[in-house]
């Protein structure tokens, strides 16, 4: 083979090897295109389908079944606003209490538990005024489950947190809770003992969490906002804003 020969089949040889490179790219390049601007045939989409791995099942809480599937989350109990269709329900379907415990169904009957005590304004919750009842010596709770006779350590304390909404500041009696209640109930897993240490929202409350942790459950709901929201903003001297 002479030189021009030479020159001339090493062009065509090059040509030849870049045309399945270039082409095999214009190719994938349409393609690309083209996927981006058309929607997947629906013949693929129902055969992707089952491949696709279902959804899981968000679990639906059962008062009387699954008592576990809230925690940490939203608090069921709340019923904000609503006064129940059927007031004062036995244990065995009240939606608080598990039929399944034998322990709920030694409890005394709702209806006969309440007779004669303080009724709320509003009949939410259980509608029984609890602290009243204790006020007015409708009953005196056992502090002791095996002594009828050991006395409460009552502390006579209030605490007074300011929101920072316009809402009356909130009054905390530890007299009503202790006469009920062990320290060691709220302290320190609910709240520190130490001024500024807690961070307390209605939102919070609402999950139940901090407050929420018995109002709505075994005490008054958080809907009967002025029975916290009890003391008035102070108002400056100056006729300025709250303080």
């Amino acid at each position: 083979m002479n030189r021009i020969s030479k020159l001339l089949l090493c062009p065509m040889l090059a040509a030849l090897l870049a045309a399945p490179i270039n082409s095999a790219t214009a190719a994938e390049t349409a393609k690309s295109k083209s996927s981006k601007s058309k929607p997947a045939p629906a013949a693929a989409s129902a055969k992707a389908a089952p491949d696709a791995a279902p959804a899981a099942s968000v679990p639906q809480y059962q008062y009387s079944t699954r008592p576990a599937a809230i925690a940490g989350g939203a608090n069921p109990f709340n019923r904000l606003l609503k006064v129940a269709k059927i007031p004062h329900q036995a244990a065995s379907n009240d939606e608080i209490h598990d039929p399944t415990n034998e322990g709920s169904m030694i409890l005394q009957p709702p209806l006969e538990a309440y007779e004669g005590l303080p009724q709320t304004e509003t009949g939410l919750g259980n509608g029984v005024n609890w602290v009243k009842a204790l006020d007015d010596g409708n009953i005196k709770p056992r502090w002791e489950r095996t002594d009828p006779s050991a006395e409460p350590m009552v502390m006579d304390m209030n605490i007074v947190r300011v929101p920072k909404s316009s809402m009356p500041d909130v009054v905390f009696p530890h007299r009503q809770h202790t006469l009920w209640l062990a320290c060691s109930n709220c302290h320190p897993d609910i709240f520190i003992p130490r001024k500024g240490a807690n961070q307390i929202n209605m939102a919070a409350i609402i999950l139940g969490q901090k407050c929420g942790v018995c109002h709505g459950k075994v005490s008054f709901p958080v809907s009967e906002c002025k029975r916290c929201h009890s003391q008035p903003k102070q108002v400056a001297v100056n006729g300025g804003g709250p303080q």
